[in-house]
């Protein structure tokens, strides 16, 4: 067994493959924990560091949002389809395509 913190600041101990529970709630194993590391090393090879500030800051705010443009861009460099970082004004581009359209509702009182 080995001890080893998380990015949350909680340390513990336990076996491979074991599930554990951090004190938001949020319950997962290690391939999870190892999953979303190789997510992040990608995701720093293909954004601009203001892009990925952005995104941080995107997914404060609308984490489901961030998670669909982070699994969009994982995709295109997957394909080979991402030239280079991608920059804060192509994220911006992404971020606003792929939020859904906003419906306007009128009211009309009589």
């Amino acid at each position: 067994m080995e001890e080893h913190t998380h990015a949350d600041g909680t340390t513990h101990t336990h076996a491979d493959g074991t599930t554990h529970t951090h004190a938001d709630g949020t319950t997962h194993t290690h391939a999870d924990d190892e999953i979303n590391v190789k997510r992040e090393i990608l995701l720093k090879k293909i954004l601009s560091s203001e892009a990925r500030l952005r995104l941080n800051n995107v997914k404060m705010v609308k984490p489901d949002l961030a998670n669909m443009v982070e699994n969009y861009l994982l995709g295109l460099a997957a394909q080979g389809r991402s030239s280079g970082q991608i920059t804060d004004e192509q994220l911006k581009q992404i971020l606003l395509s792929a939020q859904q359209p906003k419906r306007d509702f009128k009211i009309n009182r009589k």
